[in-house]
């Protein structure tokens, strides 16, 4: 398909209910308002197609954006392929459900995640943090250095209140995924877990106290996730 038809057809499948939904939640024109779910029979005669893929990211348009990173084929990508798609996440679904997944299906995802966690840059640490999160929900806990999380788990702690929003939520969701997917440190992130408490976010002006990432850790240990690794990791 080219470019033109796969635009034709993303924006019949709008609908203003989504629009609405991804216009709160930070995206902004153009944009049709496409559920992820709608996307699959697109995507199943697309299959990978990275060129495809490039141009309908450059776009702009959220959705094209997000179909961007369902089509990707990740190992086709670069690290400054990567930079360049981190560079056009403008807001958190973005940067954390297109960039972040794709990134957590290649082979240089570590490394472009501690960059980015080590950027300064609230969306790039948003990412590096949503990476790990999708890595270690996905991957065998052999394939992670216990040193070097256990390291994270500490920096989470003692970084997360004074951090940007965004960072602040993805590093909440990887004590949340350390304490669930990866057995070797699940006390340690409980602990961690405990320590950090709530967190505070801005919400459309307004300061909102988040749930402490302890109670969730403990209703889903309550339905035995402990161990939890997802099949796939994009939609």
């Amino acid at each position: 398909m080219e470019l033109e038809t796969v635009m034709q057809e993303l924006e019949a499948l709008g609908k203003d209910r989504m629009k609405k939904r991804y216009l709160n939640n930070g995206a902004h024109e153009p944009l049709f308002g496409v559920a992820t779910g709608a996307m699959k029979p697109l995507s199943r005669i697309i299959m990978k197609n990275q060129a495809l893929a490039e141009e309908l990211y450059a776009t702009g348009n959220y959705d094209a954006m997000y179909f961007a990173g369902v089509i990707a084929d990740p190992q086709a990508m670069t690290e400054e392929d990567f930079e360049r798609w981190i560079d056009g996440a403008y807001f958190y679904m973005i940067s954390d459900y297109v960039v972040a997944v794709t990134l957590s299906e290649t082979n240089i995802a570590q490394e472009i995640a501690d960059k980015w966690i080590a950027s300064g840059d609230e969306l790039k640490m948003s990412a590096g943090w949503s990476c790990y999160c999708w890595l270690l929900g996905s991957r065998p806990d052999e394939e992670f250095s216990k040193e070097k999380l256990s390291k994270m788990i500490e920096q989470v702690v003692s970084a997360i209140h004074d951090s940007p929003d965004r960072t602040k939520s993805s590093m909440n969701n990887f004590i949340y995924t350390v304490a669930i997917s990866y057995k070797p440190l699940h006390d340690k992130a409980i602990e961690a877990a405990k320590e950090i408490g709530p967190i505070e976010m801005n919400s459309k002006g307004k300061k909102k106290i988040v749930t402490p990432i302890f109670d969730k850790i403990q209703k889903d240990l309550e339905r035995n996730l402990l161990g939890f690794k997802r099949k796939y990791v994009r939609c």
